[in-house]
């Protein structure tokens, strides 16, 4: 199965499965939609996990950004973007986002991993640049993780 098909997935089942999870979110930049959401990786399947290369942890989160270029056509193709950001809990310093780009066919995620704060708001602060002659889009959001035991 394609990671495409198993990330689109897991955004459905998680709005299913697990209430206390963040549905996928987007912000428009221009002619470009930034499609962010944040989940703690043991949602995550093992099959997913093992196709995007990373490890299943109760304690840690996944942050995954994709950013959709719109047509004329009205349709959309996933364009590669610059992806840079910052983690931080209530009481220690932002810690930085190491993203890599994950493909798929057609389709392009700029994933990374973090380290959960149990039930205290974790602050999001990225900066997603699709046109390296333009300013970066400024994304913040604000988020709790619980630790399913």
């Amino acid at each position: 199965m394609r990671i495409r098909q198993l990330l689109g997935g897991l955004a459905a089942g998680l709005l299913l499965a697990a209430p206390l999870a963040q549905a996928q979110q987007y912000e428009q930049y221009g002619d470009y939609q930034i499609h962010y959401n944040a989940l703690n990786t043991s949602f995550l399947t093992p099959e997913v996990a093992t196709a995007a290369g990373i490890q299943r942890s109760r304690a840690m989160g996944m942050l995954n950004v994709s950013v959709l270029e719109e047509q004329e056509d009205g349709t959309t193709r996933s364009v590669n973007a610059r992806v840079d950001g910052k983690v931080s809990g209530l009481t220690g310093q932002p810690l930085s986002l190491d993203f890599r780009a994950v493909r798929d066919g057609e389709s392009l995620y700029h994933i990374a991993t973090f380290r959960i704060h149990e039930g205290e708001p974790m602050r999001f602060e990225l900066e997603v640049s699709p046109d390296p002659d333009a300013p970066p889009a400024e994304i913040g959001f604000v988020q709790r993780f619980y630790i399913d035991r």
